[in-house]
């Protein structure tokens, strides 16, 4: 019976399921699912068959389609540019490899500059030859100066023009007046005779007057006009002839200084000064003739002619008796070190620009300003022109230093052809005669930092470096895109500390300093001869280049350093000093 019940159960059933399926609607959702499962099969078939894609040069690989998706891969968002994590990790990495790239790049260019600063002609190709270069395909270092061009335009501009009572000084910068197209048109020819013979200023003067201390074009003219008598025979012309100070323990500041006093003495008594022995320029580095001789860092201070004709009379007695030829020893040192300013030009001192801050007040006077005034003069002449030495010096303390930062700039300009397409063109004219005269490149605005502290501290009042970086601070907040600083000092201590400002670059010389409390004696013979006087002069000239300055009027090194920077042009740039000289 249940058997029977069962059956007719399931009969009716199948009538009624066969009267549901012969319906229109059930027949269309049957189609539906149908079409669905075979759509999705296709779409399953095809990505399997591609595996991967290629995006940027770099291989995705698709997600396992059986795996479940973690939750931090899902991005919604109703940006239409949203990037799922997996793009935006291999981008990440696409632009790592740019950057690593671009690194060697530049670590390839600052190489090739390294080898023309260190190496010969023919090391130079070789190591080029490693490197898969060519002098022809490795682009100008803009960071660097051509030394030899720099030092033989200069030799001309340093000497008498023909029977000329003047250097040519024309007014025209570089070499731009020994374009042929000049040299050969008679009118220009005609002027550029008259404005030598009338004499124009010197060309190592930076800016107007009113940008230098008063009357310094006039008086830098005046004072290589004294120097540089037409005929160094004649009987009427006299001498001092005078070594550097060596006694120990006198630092190159202190050198300097006592030469601007005899400068003063030979000028007031109107004599020729020639300089003879410097014992810091009495090392390997200095070559030939200028070994010893302060021409191995400058131009000399007087003509070859002049010097020749002054040691020749050192050996006659007739010259002593006359009073042709003085020494450094008829001088008493009241008379180097505190004689009389030369007047010769009036008392421009008395209206110095009031432009050096000292405990947040401007210094409009004090009692040695005739003192500060000659001896910005005295050492702007005496540095007047830097020789060939001196220049590669420089060279090597911009690339250690700018170098790399150079090398990117100069990369970018050039796209990402180089080195494989690039070769270097004939210069043009006005890259010979005009841009020549421009200086190398440094990354601008700059601000000169000199912190003197260890034994200085028996002669002046010592400031923290702390208390530089606070005035550095207040620089910036006028001057708010300067974020390099030249860093001159003795002191590991304030390298070390200079490390914990990481909002500024700060750029040094790689040089042994003091560690400790020693003199500034044993530091420069634990130095050596050499390294102890170039380190100093290289700072010292690039903070007269610096677009700022903060030091210690306290401290000679630093006094001077202000003088160079006001007959350079930079007057109103200013200057802040953590202390006063001590003699004011």
């Amino acid at each position: 019976m249940e058997i029977s019940s069962q059956k007719s159960l399931e009969k009716v059933l199948s009538q009624r399921a066969l009267q549901m399926g012969s319906s229109f609607p059930c027949q269309i959702c049957v189609v539906g699912f149908l079409c669905g499962v075979c759509l999705t099969s296709l779409f399953l078939a095809a990505l399997t068959s591609f595996g991967s894609f290629e995006f940027g040069g770099f291989s995705l690989s698709t997600m396992s389609l059986g795996a479940s998706p973690r939750n931090s891969d899902i991005v919604a968002s109703t940006d239409c540019n949203f990037k799922p994590k997996e793009t935006e990790r291999l981008e990440v990495d696409s632009q790592s490899v740019k950057e690593r790239t671009d690194d060697e790049r530049v670590s390839l260019l600052y190489s090739a500059w390294s080898a023309k600063l260190t190496k010969s002609v023919d090391e130079e190709s070789e190591y080029l030859k490693q490197l898969r270069l060519s002098r022809s395909n490795v682009p100008n270092a803009p960071h660097l100066e051509n030394c030899k061009l720099r030092t033989q335009v200069n030799e001309r501009l340093d000497r008498h023009h023909g029977n000329e009572s003047f250097p040519p000084w024309t007014g025209w910068k570089g070499v731009l007046d020994m374009n042929p197209a000049t040299t050969t048109n008679e009118q220009m020819t005609y002027f550029r005779h008259r404005v030598i013979s009338e004499g124009a200023y010197p060309p190592w003067i930076t800016g107007s007057d009113e940008e230098n201390y008063p009357y310094t074009r006039k008086v830098q003219r005046d004072i290589w006009l004294h120097q540089h008598p037409l005929n160094c025979r004649d009987p009427n012309v006299k001498f001092l002839v005078a070594d550097w100070e060596r006694l120990p323990g006198f630092g190159i500041g202190a050198q300097l200084a006592g030469m601007c006093g005899l400068l003063a003495i030979a000028i007031n008594e109107k004599r020729v000064l020639v300089t003879n022995y410097y014992n810091r320029a009495d090392h390997d580095g200095c070559k030939g003739s200028s070994r010893a001789s302060w021409s191995c860092y400058f131009f000399p201070e007087t003509s070859q002619e002049c010097r020749d004709r002054a040691f020749d009379l050192l050996g006659s007695d007739e010259a002593w008796k006359r009073g042709i030829i003085t020494a450094k020893e008829n001088y008493s040192s009241k008379e180097i070190w505190t004689g009389r300013t030369p007047r010769l030009w009036g008392d421009p001192w008395a209206y110095l620009q009031p432009t050096t801050e000292i405990n947040g007040s401007l210094i409009a006077y004090h009692r040695k300003m005739d003192r500060r005034w000659w001896r910005s003069q005295a050492v702007r002449y005496l540095m007047r022109f830097q020789s060939e030495y001196m220049c590669g010096l420089l060279n090597v303390a911009h690339h250690a230093a700018f170098g790399k930062e150079a090398a990117k700039i100069v990369l970018k300009s050039l796209g990402k052809e180089w080195p494989k397409e690039f070769t270097n063109k004939p210069n043009s004219d006005i890259e010979d005669y005009v841009w020549s005269s421009h200086k190398p490149w440094i990354p601008r605005p700059l601000l000169s930092m000199h912190v003197r502290m260890g034994d200085k501290a028996c002669e002046m009042k010592v400031v923290e470096f702390e208390e530089y970086m606070h005035l550095a601070d207040r620089i910036r907040k006028r001057f708010p895109h300067l974020n390099g600083i030249w860093l001159s000092t003795e002191m590991q201590e304030v390298i070390d500390k200079s490390k914990s400002y990481s909002n500024w670059n700060f750029y040094y010389t790689n040089v042994t300093r003091q560690v400790g409390n020693m003199t500034m004696a044993s530091y420069e013979s634990s130095l050596g001869r050499e390294t102890s006087t170039n380190y100093p002069l290289v700072n010292f000239l690039m903070a007269t280049e610096a677009d700022f300055f903060i030091g210690a009027l306290g401290s000679t090194w630093c006094f001077l350093i202000d003088g160079m920077r006001n007959t350079g042009g930079k007057v109103m740039a200013g200057y802040l000093s953590v202390n006063k000289d001590r003699f004011w």
